[in-house]
């Protein structure tokens, strides 16, 4: 138990969080959500013309609409709206030849649908640490631990450890913050593994320029409800390979052969297309992406005023080489402060400050506890001293 002076000055950390959190987000005592979700456009119109049409499935102009700019928005060839990113994500790795029994790189830092759709391809996660800059997957650690367990066998990759094949890597850009991208592909092409870039939340983010999803094999996005935008719920795989794209469209669309009345499948396909009712919402919500990014990057801004003076925490900040959405903004405790984690997010939720940790360590998940990973110090790191804050777009003005 805490007592005396050290409750005391637990409880004034606390205060102080809670209190320059209200100060940057306003609103007096009202609730504020950690994210939500803005339809101020075209989204009633276009969802309305959906439904004077009749066209509220998977077939329709809004589909084939968003698809082209969402390809625009990530400056690739082309895209495939799905029900989910999870579902973009697991055909990503049918796409790449991912094989029940390999092994596939991942962050341990990541949200469990990364893990997930690598268990639905009959495929095992191997988790690896993370970069504090980036809070993506950290190339240099990435390149030691394959250097240490991999071997090139007949054109493939083998865990030593294992014996298993390792079949792709998944780094994912966290909270919107992107990865250090040249160099986890320079590993990637020395190892000659493919990859699948987990953009699913930082649509709107630019590494060096380059829209994030646009850089791996294969790229994802998400539209959930919590997303910069949303369809409801829905997801996008996007490439610039035609052969990719055109397989994708197809597994989607439960490997139906075109036909006029026939139902023929040629494999065991997925009834992973995105609704043209949701795509509707996705036009219209696309259309003012680069406001959103506008008003959460000024958010962004105010919060690291506001938290300038700070000795115990700081704001994470976008990487140095990056242009980031600010998806979710968060804190970082200094490492003398991580025990205090919690009691900032019980005082801060308790003042309907919404904040919440880090996704729990993919590796700390009983499904997860037996798959191999690589050390993972810096990601134990994060996981104990992050905080996400309140982030929705309209906080920034």
């Amino acid at each position: 138990m805490i007592t005396g002076a050290a409750e005391t000055e637990r409880g004034t950390f606390a205060q102080k969080f809670v209190s320059r959190l209200r100060a940057v987000t306003g609103g007096g005592d009202a609730l504020i959500p950690l994210h939500e979700p803005e339809f101020r456009g075209a989204e009633w119109d276009l969802v309305k013309d959906c439904l004077d049409s009749g066209w509220v499935s998977s077939v329709g102009k809004y589909v084939d609409r968003f698809e082209t700019e969402i390809a625009g928005r990530c400056r690739t060839h082309h895209a495939v709206a799905v029900v989910n990113g999870t579902a973009a994500l697991h055909v990503a790795l049918i796409l790449l030849g991912v094989q029940p029994g390999d092994e596939v790189i991942i962050p341990a830092l990541t949200f469990v649908a990364t893990a997930n759709s690598v268990m639905y391809s009959a495929a095992i996660p191997h988790f690896v640490d993370s970069a504090m800059d980036t809070l993506g997957v950290d190339p240099v650690a990435l390149r030691a631990h394959l250097a240490r367990i991999a071997d090139c066998r007949g054109g493939d990759v083998v865990n030593t450890e294992t014996g298993r094949r390792i079949a792709a890597i998944i780094p994912m850009h966290a909270f919107g913050h992107p990865a250090d991208m040249d160099s986890l592909l320079a590993v990637a092409t020395d190892f000659g593994l493919p990859v699948i870039e987990d953009a699913a939340e930082s649509l709107g983010s630019l590494y060096k320029g380059k829209p994030c999803g646009s850089m791996g094999r294969v790229g994802v996005l998400s539209f959930n409800g919590n997303k910069i935008i949303t369809t409801g719920g829905g997801g996008a795989i996007v490439t610039n390979d035609p052969d990719l794209a055109l397989r994708a469209k197809h597994l989607t669309t439960t490997a139906k052969m075109p036909h006029k009345w026939a139902f023929i499948h040629d494999e065991v396909g997925y009834n992973y297309r995105l609704p043209n009712i949701n795509a509707a919402l996705g036009c219209a919500q696309l259309a003012r992406l680069d406001d959103f990014v506008m008003r959460k990057r000024k958010l962004a801004a105010r919060y690291l005023s506001g938290f300038a003076d700070c000795e115990d925490l700081t704001v994470v900040r976008e990487p140095v080489f990056a242009t980031s959405n600010y998806w979710l903004n968060a804190v970082m405790l200094d490492e003398s402060q991580a025990g205090k984690r919690d009691a900032l997010l019980a005082a801060a939720n308790d003042a309907g400050l919404m904040c919440r940790p880090a996704w729990t360590l993919m590796h700390h998940l009983p499904m997860y506890r037996l798959c191999p990973h690589a050390p993972l110090p810096v990601a134990e790191a994060i996981e104990a001293r992050l905080i996400n804050i309140p982030s929705s777009a309209k906080l920034g003005g």
